[in-house]
Formats: structure tokens, C-alpha cells, sequence
């Protein structure tokens, strides 16, 4: 079997390939761009694997005239950059001691067992230049059934990083087949460890969850993290019921992980997945709009169309209510709509404090009036 992707013919990519195979280096894609293409889903990243060490990676870029980074070169890891193209690549590893955060690695010789260290069998294919498929533990049959198995077995895999816990639900959303449900054996191993992911930083925990909600229909996994405690342990206090809701009326639009975490609340959601101060803040705000009582014309008006929509939705998913027939109409209201009074307008009749103060009432009977009232009749209801 053999992939064929544009990426693979790429000038940047094949400069990549053939400098360390000059090198007498073995070299393989791995990981998510041959997951991805073998699925017929995008590819972003470009990783690669090699038996070569780290220092003749870097030796090899620098005889071919390409830029190598030692991005994480005590671990293996050196990012040689073609035409502006990052490459990851990674010697071969297998792991030596493991804490449930980290390993402690050494470099292999051998591709089975840097494909053993992996977590599922279908991030463990690989792929040679020339796009053939390698697959040295049999992940291929999984990965065509869109099955999600940890490689040897769920308990050993899980307690070698306990993020694992939260990438097979990532995983399982994003390629996972709906229909065949969950593995029990997996679902067991995690229940069993669920102590583990108290040990992981906030920030990979929120970076996980973020990736997980952004996949088409999380509401599946999420519900099932639930029901075996997995979710009171990274987002205490959420509540996944109003997720699926919200998933079915966003449909049409792009997936905003910022919404969905509206959607779950809990308690200081901010700190327990250290999210940046901007997500942090738009899912509050959103949150804030959605149970509040601004009308979506209103919403868009102060904020955005994007925002009334999407708080609106969430409204409709939290409150269990059906979307109001107008609602697009309400939005692109507010949304082109122009308060026409400016303060120079009431001065000097009315200053300090008083002006803030008039402006406010003004523009709150102008919104009253579904931005129906003119600069005239607001300027009329002062006697000015």
C-alpha cells in the first residue's frame, strides 16, 4: 500500500528526505500525516523518523544547506526547515522509565520499537519517502475501521502518560467510528486510573480538552468522560448535558471550542485548564450573554454577529428553548445598527457625570425601540 499526497512530492519535502538518506539514514513519515492521509483527511504537520542520531540529523541538514533547529534534541527531536517548511524529525526511541507525565528515553535502532512507545495503533504507521506504507505492529486493519486501540495494552499505555486518557477520547472524536461505541477493556483500564490525571500540568490538560471540543461531534465522548469521572476530574462542576444540544444547532458553522466550554461551565474553568486570558475570556463572555438577558439584536450590537450567534445558540442549547424564528434577521439588525446620538449632541446642557449617565438611557430607549428611534426623536424626549 502507498500513500500519494502533494506533500509528499514537495520540493521542500523531498530536499528533507534525501539529505539524510545521503546520510545513509533510513527515514519514514509517521504519525498523523500518514494517519491523515490514509484516512483522506487534511495534513498539517510533516513528522518523521529516522535511525539516524540527532547530531548527524542536524550534520546531514547542514551539508544539504538546509536550516536544522535543535527544537528538542536532548529527547531526539531536531526541526530542519525547507523553503520555510518546518520538518520534525525523530530518532527512533524506545522508552527506559516512565512516571505517568514523562519518559525517560533512550535512542533504537529498530523501527518496531520506536513504534511500540506510541500510544494507539493507528498513529503507529509509517510511510517511506516514496509514500509505501510500513506498519510494524498491524495498525493498519484498526485504522481502516476507524478503531481507536492502545498498543499492547490500554493499562500499561495509560500509566506511561495519563494524557492518554484524554487523547483517546480526542482521538476517538475526531476518527473514531460512532456507531461501534467505545472499547470496554479501554473504558476499564481508564476508570482505573483516574487518579493519574491529577499528576498532569494544567496546560496539557486544557490543550487537550480545547482539541477534543473542536472535533465535528464531541458530545459522544464527552458524555461517556462523564459517566466514568474522567470529566469531574479535569473540569469540576461541568455539566456535558446542554453540549449535544448546541453541537446539532451549530451545524453550519466552523467548530469553536470557546462555546463548547460555555456549554460545559464549571467551576474556575479558567485556572483548572489554564486557558489563555483571550479563550478565557470569550468563554465567560459568551457564558455571561447566554444566560443574560441582552436580546440577540442587542448582542450583536455590542459585540458582533458572530458573537449574538453563537450566544444565542448556547442560550437555546442551556436553556432548553427553541431558537427564535428571527433570529438572523435580529442579528444582522443589531449588527449594522448605529447609535445617533454623540455627546457632543446634549453639550453644554448636560455635562459630567449627568452626560454619561443621559447617553446610557438614551441609547437604552433607542435599543428599546428596535433601534427605530431617530436622532431627532431622542433629542426631543430632553426637551433640549
Amino acid at each position: 500500500m502507498r500513500i500519494d499526497q502533494p506533500w509528499l512530492h514537495a520540493p521542500s519535502t523531498r530536499a528533507v528526505c534525501e539529505a539524510l538518506t545521503a546520510g545513509g539514514g533510513e527515514v519514514y513519515f509517521v504519525g498523523g500525516c500518514v494517519r491523515n492521509a490514509l484516512l483522506g483527511e487534511p495534513v498539517s504537520d510533516l513528522d518523521l523518523s529516522t535511525n539516524i542520531l540527532p547530531q548527524e540529523v542536524v550534520e546531514c541538514a547542514d551539508r544539504a544547506g538546509l536550516k536544522a533547529i535543535p527544537t528538542g534534541i536532548d529527547h531526539g527531536t531536531v526541526t530542519v526547515v525547507a523553503e520555510g517548511i518546518p520538518y520534525e524529525i525523530t530518532t527512533f526511541r524506545k522508552d527506559v522509565a516512565t512516571d505517568g507525565r514523562r519518559a525517560v528515553v533512550a535512542f533504537a535502532s529498530d523501527i518496531a520499537e520506536d513504534a511500540r512507545r506510541r500510544d494507539f495503533t493507528m498513529n503507529a504507521i509509517y510511510a517511506r519517502p516514496d509514500g509505501t506504507v510500513v506498519d510494524p505492529l498491524g495498525g493498519l486493519p484498526d485504522l481502516q475501521a476507524r478503531k481507536v486501540v492502545f498498543i499492547g495494552t490500554a493499562e500499561n499505555r495509560i500509566r506511561e502518560d495519563y494524557l492518554r486518557i484524554l487523547r483517546y477520547f480526542r482521538f476517538h472524536s475526531w476518527y473514531g467510528n460512532a456507531a461501534d461505541g467505545f472499547d470496554p477493556e479501554a473504558l476499564a483500564a481508564i476508570a482505573e486510573n483516574l487518579d493519574g490525571l491529577d499528576q498532569l500540568s494544567r496546560e496539557r490538560v486544557g490543550a487537550e480538552m480545547v482539541k477534543l471540543l473542536n472535533a465535528t461531534d464531541p458530545a459522544p465522548a464527552v458524555a461517556v468522560m462523564r459517566q466514568i469521572g474522567v470529566l469531574a476530574h479535569v473540569l469540576p462542576g461541568a455539566d456535558d448535558r446542554a453540549l449535544a444540544p448546541l453541537i446539532h444547532l451549530e451545524a453550519d458553522l466552523p467548530t469553536e471550542a470557546e462555546t463548547r466550554l460555555a456549554a460545559l461551565g464549571g467551576e474556575n474553568l479558567r485556572d483548572h485548564l489554564r486557558l489563555s486570558k483571550a479563550m478565557a475570556a470569550r468563554v465567560e463572555l459568551l457564558r455571561d450573554l447566554a444566560v443574560g438577558g441582552q436580546s440577540s439584536a442587542e448582542v450583536a450590537y455590542r459585540h458582533d454577529a458572530e458573537t449574538a450567534r453563537r450566544a444565542m445558540l448556547l442560550r437555546s442549547a442551556l436553556l432548553e428553548m427553541p431558537l427564535d424564528a428571527n433570529l438572523e434577521t435580529d442579528i444582522e439588525l443589531g449588527a449594522t445598527a448605529r447609535f445617533p446620538i454623540k455627546a457632543k449632541d446634549l453639550m453644554p446642557y448636560v455635562q459630567g457625570a449627568a452626560l454619561g449617565q443621559t447617553l446610557r438611557e438614551l441609547e437604552a430607549a433607542w435599543i428599546g425601540s428596535g433601534f427605530a428611534l431617530t436622532r431627532a426623536d431622542l433629542l426631543a424626549k430632553l426637551r433640549l
